[in-house]
């Protein structure tokens, strides 16, 4: 069956004004047809699934009502933005998303000029949203209308607070749309859910009052100034009325809803009542994540990004991993309730990540010793800071990239004082098709500076289970495990609880000629390299011996090892699954510097830029971290 045939109006458009030029009768067809285009393409080509269908009329409607790319829209998180991409030119290319070279996974600049901000990490839009107003006006551009769209739980991030503040105060027409869904990535959690549930606002109310507010300033009677007092005073009146505060309107931002956000005429009639209203606004709508695929609408959560699945049945189409080495978010999961059953002063933290960290299988155990704050990685760190404090252990799981958004917090509410917190940096290096905004390539470089911290990474799954052990143990202070996304290397994971002495490597192979130091799973990778070499070199008549030491801890780093290898070895190549600017090999080169050791040292990481998305194991031989990458630093050595 042809796509002209299957799709009736979607081949029509190309860009939003074709979709400007149907008449509004034909927006629900268009929608139905977004949605079902989407399920098709996401059914062999995996992605963000359940919360692009749930704003689908959201989308059709801001481009139908805005003049965009003039109009600027601004996703948050961008989760929800594959009908957007669709509607704007990258329908024929949208096979590609997410693959090595093709469609980003995210709402780029770079990519389209209808990307207007870059997403990837939650809770940026309302203020990236103002900072563009506020351009706006300073250009003295003519009637440019900004809108952020906020929603999948990113309200509950400080930032977004931050960017309402700031919002409130500062000279600006920008609309707020926020999509509840009840969801981040699992449910979402704490006050501010349940309060936007409760919000209402009479239709007839706002009509009115829009109405009645135009004509006073029509009339002269009415100014900016007055406006805000007028709003303040009318705000406190209907608080008393309806017995309910209104957050928004209590910081002079109009509210207006909730409204139902699949209802796409409605949609477009109430944003063209917004669309010229002055001053900042909060339009609020309730949609269902995974609109319209019925398995998606039942279990959100397993839908965000389901992989690969049958579009007729819903059925998830899932490989046999029953032979395969756990993945690493696994062992730490069941690694953890096992000490939590130990230590009772164990506490688990995670913001909004559960599953994917797999610490619901604490929660599921000991509920009442796991916490999910929501997209507030800040205050996980802090909230866990707190707690050891008065005596607890908490192990803070936060994925390696959005942990870079709780720096300070670590360095202020933890490092300084330091304090036994445990903090697992999930998803650490190279993560795939995810891209940039979501690669934990930053964290070794970055956290290697501050004191009192302990800084590992597990070279396999007992490792990790031996740190998460150690890391607990009195007087720690704060320690720092990271790890990868994706399967460990070993079936055989379970073993005993053994404290590994802090600041020591291992060394895994003797050897005479070079010496490779290697941090993290990424060790694996190199041992396998080396295997290869000295095959290669044997075969040849003229054998070269390699050793390699896992170093396990970055900080503090192995000094026996180093000095070992510093008046040893003329070679030594250190590999990392970081970016290669102030991580391993410049922690090695320091050491040599500061004793007086001139080994010829390699570094290999990541490069100085930002690595795009595709598979792993494309990824690391794009950065030159791959097996045959290491094999060929190996040879260089010896053709010189």
């Amino acid at each position: 069956m042809t796509d002209k045939n299957t799709y009736n109006l979607l081949p029509q458009i190309n860009i939003p004004d074709d979709l400007r030029r149907l008449p509004e009768e034909q927006l629900p067809q268009v929608c139905e047809e977004l949605r079902r285009d989407i399920i098709d393409k996401l059914a062999d080509n995996p992605g963000h699934f359940a919360s692009s269908l749930g704003v689908i009329e959201l989308t059709v409607a801001l481009h139908y009502v805005f003049d965009t790319p003039y109009d600027r829209i601004v996703w948050d998180v961008g989760h929800q933005a594959y009908g957007h991409k669709i509607l704007t030119g990258r329908r024929n290319r949208f096979f590609t998303n997410r693959k090595l070279h093709g469609l980003k996974p995210f709402p780029s600049p770079s990519e389209s000029e209808y990307d207007t901000f870059t997403c990837g990490h939650a809770s940026n839009s309302i203020s990236a949203a103002l900072g563009m107003a506020v351009a706006s006006v300073n250009k003295k551009e003519k009637n440019r209308h900004i809108i952020a769209v906020i929603g999948d739980g990113s309200m509950s991030g400080g930032l977004a607070f931050e960017g309402l503040n700031n919002a409130s105060s500062t000279p600006n027409d920008i609309l707020i749309i926020l999509n509840d869904n009840n969801m981040s990535i699992d449910r979402s959690v704490g006050g501010m859910t349940h309060y936007f549930h409760q919000l209402h606002t009479s239709s007839f109310y706002n009509r009115l009052r829009f109405a009645a507010s135009r004509k006073l300033f029509n009339w002269g009677w009415l100014n900016e100034d007055r406006r805000k007092q007028l709003i303040r005073f009318n705000n406190s009146v209907k608080s008393l009325i309806s017995q309910q505060q209104n957050v928004f309107e209590g910081m002079n931002i109009r509210y207006f809803g909730p409204s139902n956000g699949h209802d796409v005429i409605e949609l477009v009639h109430t944003l063209r009542v917004l669309k010229d209203m002055k001053g900042p606004k909060l339009f609020h709508i309730h949609t269902v994540k995974g609109k319209g695929f019925k398995p998606a609408e039942q279990a959100a959560d397993v839908w965000h990004a389901p992989g690969k699945f049958d579009k007729e049945t819903g059925k998830r189409i899932q490989t046999d991993t029953s032979n395969l080495p756990p993945r690493f978010q696994d062992v730490f999961g069941q690694t953890l309730l096992e000490l939590a059953r130990m230590n009772p002063k164990i506490i688990g933290v995670t913001p909004a990540m559960p599953s994917g960290c797999s610490m619901n299988i604490l929660m599921k155990e000991m509920p009442d010793r796991a916490f999910d704050v929501g997209i507030a990685e800040g205050h996980a760190v802090t909230f866990s800071g707190g707690m050891a404090q008065d005596g607890l252990i908490p192990f803070c799981n936060i994925y390696s990239s959005f942990a870079q958004r709780a720096y300070d917090n670590l360095i202020h509410d933890i490092a300084i004082e330091r304090l036994n917190v445990v903090l697992c940096l999930d998803r650490a290096g190279l993560v795939g098709e995810d891209g940039p905004t979501h690669h934990g390539a930053f964290d070794l470089a970055a956290l290697r500076p501050i004191p009192n911290l302990t800084i590992s990474s597990p070279l396999n799954e007992k490792e990790l289970r031996r740190l998460m052990y150690t890391a607990q143990l009195p007087d720690q202070g704060p320690f720092v495990i990271r790890y990868p996304r994706g399967r460990g290397t070993q079936n055989d994971w379970i073993c005993n609880f053994e404290a590994v002495e802090v600041g020591t490597g291992q060394l895994l192979k003797e050897g005479k000629n070079i010496a490779v130091l290697s941090l993290g799973p990424i060790g694996n990778t190199a041992s396998e390299a080396i295997r290869l070499f000295e095959s290669q070199q044997s075969q040849d008549g003229n054998p070269v011996t390699v050793a390699h030491y896992d170093m396990r801890f970055l900080k503090p780093l192995d000094q026996n090892i180093l000095h070992t290898v510093g008046t040893s070895f003329n070679h030594i190549i250190t590999i990392e699954d970081g970016v290669i600017c102030g991580g391993l090999g410049t922690a090695v080169l320091e050491y040599m510097s500061d004793h007086n050791l001139h080994p010829q040292i390699i570094r290999m990481g990541l490069p100085d830029v930002f690595i795009e998305h595709g598979n792993v194991e494309q990824l690391r031989q794009i950065a030159g971290i791959d097996c045959n990458a290491i094999v060929s630093r190996l040879r260089n050595i010896l053709q010189k």
